[in-house]
């Protein structure tokens, strides 16, 4: 097994006003040659958006793009035309292939949405570009692993790639196991909030861990945990 640590703290850092944005690996004026990309799993970013405000439309291309809201709610506007709101429980993703323009604003002008943008690599190149929005009982969860993402999109939203994301919210010293699905794949760890024990390794509120070489990992809540994993093609 081969581990490698995120701390939160050691994350790249842009307060932009309205803006402030949290990279764990190299995106826009941050770079870091040892942060480049895990796997497929090439952008984990946690913003917070102030009231009203966002992202113009902008272009996109060859790439899987998901958003999941933590707190507040996004609305998307999309050249596919998509015009959505996605909020607290909500999974959208955006198979950008040959090419799509989109935009995402702060739905509220009164308080910030946090949400986390995550880009993942294409199984395939240049399809047609495609989009998907689910939303998901956060009960169901409970103790359990939630599929929020899947190449098939029976019970998460649909990815071009052969990935797997689920959520769990474990509650103290409960403890739970993830068999991965496909031979080779890694795992990306990514704690929301709470407290965790993972590989013989403390891991607390925003910290990640890149694990590759293993065929499953046990998670163990030291608090009320919520959890994103991540598993994704090494190659």
């Amino acid at each position: 097994m081969k581990t490698t640590i995120h701390r939160a703290s050691t994350r790249g850092h842009a307060n932009h006003g309205w803006l402030d944005t949290n990279h764990t690996f190299s995106f826009a004026h941050y770079y870091n040659p040892e942060r480049i990309h895990f796997g497929a799993l090439r952008v984990l970013n946690d913003d917070f958006v102030e009231g009203g405000m966002g992202f113009g439309t902008h272009p996109h291309d060859n790439m899987e793009i998901i958003s999941i809201p933590l707190v507040g709610d996004l609305e998307h506007k999309d050249s596919m035309g998509n015009t959505t709101v996605i909020s607290q429980n909500d999974v959208q993703i955006m198979s950008a292939g040959t090419g799509v323009q989109h935009s995402e604003y702060n739905r509220n002008k009164d308080k910030k949405v946090n949400f986390l943008q995550i880009w993942v690599f294409p199984k395939e190149r240049n399809i047609k570009p495609r989009y998907d929005q689910k939303t998901f009982d956060p009960q169901a969860r409970v103790n359990t692993l939630q599929e929020i993402v899947s190449p098939d999109g029976r019970e998460g939203v649909q990815i071009n790639q052969d990935a797997w994301f689920h959520m769990t919210s474990l509650q103290v010293g409960r403890e739970i196991t993830y068999d991965l699905k496909r031979k080779g794949n890694g795992l990306y760890i990514f704690v929301l909030n709470g407290d965790l024990t993972l590989a013989g390794e403390k891991l607390g509120r925003r910290d990640g861990i890149a694990i590759e070489g293993v065929g499953q990992v046990t998670l163990k809540a030291e608090s009320d945990a919520e959890v994103l994993v991540m598993e994704v093609p090494m190659r």
